[in-house]
């Protein structure tokens, strides 16, 4: 189980692949919030699940599914 606490702003959160999904903006509730001013992200908020989440290291928040998976699947904030 992944403690929300280890996603930190600014991390990078990439797909199983090594693909940039986005940046971490903050954790709301069960959700990664991802940065608006990324060029990966579409320049709109996205959510994902921290469900989706594999690991968090140094490097960054890695998901279990793919870049293009996260992508297809993300919810955008309204």
């Amino acid at each position: 189980m992944i403690n929300a606490s280890q996603i930190r702003e600014h991390l990078e959160v990439v797909g199983s692949d090594g693909g940039h999904v986005g940046r971490v903006d903050h954790v709301v509730g069960g959700e990664i919030e991802l940065a608006k001013l990324d060029l990966g992200g579409g320049l709109k908020h996205h959510l994902i699940p921290i469900t989706w989440v594999d690991h968090v290291d140094d490097d960054g928040v890695h998901l279990n599914l793919t870049k293009d998976d996260a992508k297809a699947r993300w919810r955008e904030k309204h």
